[in-house]
């Protein structure tokens, strides 16, 4: 079975993609297209907040770009002593909050202690943080995307939690996605976009009547929720947006 992976290529050059060795290991040849590309913004007051932690009750990172840009704003030398030195151990005086496995070994790589890995989803994420949090603290701090879903906002607002957001990258469509493509592109493919928006009108161009029988495979809950909403049929669905739990729901689907 051919897959292809409409996903952002893991972060730095430790080793091939995490989903691409395990869908292999599954017998499916994978490859991986991006989809988004990435323009990081607010970096002068991102890195003011970074270096004022006593302002706010822990930290919140539910993406890896969000990470980027904190380690954008330690490239300078005298920035990254002070982080090392007594910032990061500041910060992890708090709770650091994070959505993911991608996001969490980011967060250690920053020096900072992950909570919430295994949660998956910004709604499972929200719950530990009500749970564990008391509204009298001083808000958290959530540097985020500009197309951020605001589940996790919305969550903690209405239970008290203060929050304070600021967006610290735009997302846009990657420059190359429609030709390659045009490149890969077969009759039955399994898709697992995580930029469903931009890429679901060039899927449905280039596949026409053959749309239907393309097996259509979700990322996780949430990339789910934005195919069904745009008519397609969602063959499955990994529970957690890990290259394990993706892996067995497609070998699901095929039995």
């Amino acid at each position: 079975m051919h897959v292809l992976l409409l996903k952002e290529p893991r972060d730095g050059d430790s080793g091939p993609d995490p989903y691409i060795k395990e869908l292999a290991s599954h017998g499916h040849k994978a490859t991986l297209i991006p989809v988004l590309s990435f323009k990081f913004v607010s970096l002068n007051t991102l890195s003011d907040k970074l270096f004022q932690p006593e302002k706010h009750g822990g930290l919140i990172f539910t993406s890896p770009r969000a990470v980027e840009a904190v380690k954008m704003c330690l490239e300078a030398e005298e920035r990254r002593e002070e982080w090392k030195s007594s910032v990061k151990d500041k910060w992890n005086a708090k709770a650091i909050y994070v959505v993911g496995k991608a996001t969490a070994a980011l967060v250690r790589n920053l020096g900072l202690n992950p909570l919430g890995e295994d949660t998956g989803t910004a709604e499972v994420l929200s719950r530990v943080i009500i749970e564990r949090e008391d509204t009298n603290i001083p808000p958290l701090f959530f540097p985020c995307g500009s197309i951020k879903r605001e589940v996790l906002p919305t969550a903690l607002r209405e239970n008290g939690v203060p929050l304070e957001t600021l967006t610290v990258y735009q997302t846009a469509e990657h420059p190359d996605l429609e030709k390659n493509l045009k490149n890969y592109f077969t009759e039955k493919s399994f898709f697992s976009p995580s930029g469903v928006k931009f890429c679901l009108e060039v899927v449905r161009r280039l596949s026409g009547e053959h749309l239907t029988q393309i097996k259509f495979a979700a990322i996780g809950p949430t990339t789910q929720d934005a195919m069904t909403a745009e008519g397609l049929s969602v063959s499955c669905a990994a529970e957690k947006p890990t290259a394990e739990h993706l892996a067995a729901a497609i070998a699901k689907a095929l039995q």
